[in-house]
């Protein structure tokens, strides 16, 4: 029963928040809520025990790419991206393209296509469940990946101490 409430509170929260985040006039608006849908989507991971993609949604999703989202809001002038118009009145081709997948989604969805059904099972690691996977994954992460990782964790490192020394030479 509790499961049942929390999977459409986390529903709820994956659904507006997405819808909020589009609809936001406000760039840091729609950024908050897009971290709201984020949340939910990891509650949902968390609903069907996968902890290890419950905390990379957090740590990665909502810890690393939103903050690099707020630096680049934050870096963009919003003044003059206000000022612009904001759509080019091709509506007839857009509203073609959303009948065209949504028929395309229709027609997958009744047809069942075999080779779009859902991979095997991995094998359980025991009582612990999945973790035989994380482990093996923390093993390939950090003994043949090391270098590469390393290497995307100084660039983004690089990239927030220049954003930041940039936003502080704008202001000064």
């Amino acid at each position: 029963m509790i499961d049942t409430a929390l999977f459409y509170v986390f529903a709820l929260m994956t659904l507006g928040g997405g819808i909020l985040c589009i609809t936001r006039r406000n760039a840091v608006h729609a950024a908050i809520w897009l971290i709201a849908s984020l949340m939910g989507v990891a509650g949902l991971f968390l609903l069907q025990r996968a902890e290890f993609l419950f905390a990379v949604q957090i740590v990665l999703y909502i810890g690393g790419i939103m903050v690099l989202f707020l630096f680049v809001i934050m870096l963009i002038n919003l003044d003059t991206a206000a000022a612009e118009r904001q759509y080019s009145g091709q509506w007839k081709l857009a509203l073609g393209a959303v009948v065209l997948a949504g028929g395309e989604i229709a027609w997958v969805m009744a047809r069942g296509l075999p080779g779009l059904g859902a991979a095997a099972a991995v094998q359980d690691g025991g009582e612990g469940g999945s973790d035989g996977n994380v482990e093996r994954l923390a093993d390939l992460l950090f003994s043949e990946y090391l270098l590469p990782f390393e290497i995307v964790s100084i660039l983004l490192l690089a990239a927030i101490v220049g954003s930041v020394f940039l936003a502080r030479r704008r202001t000064s």
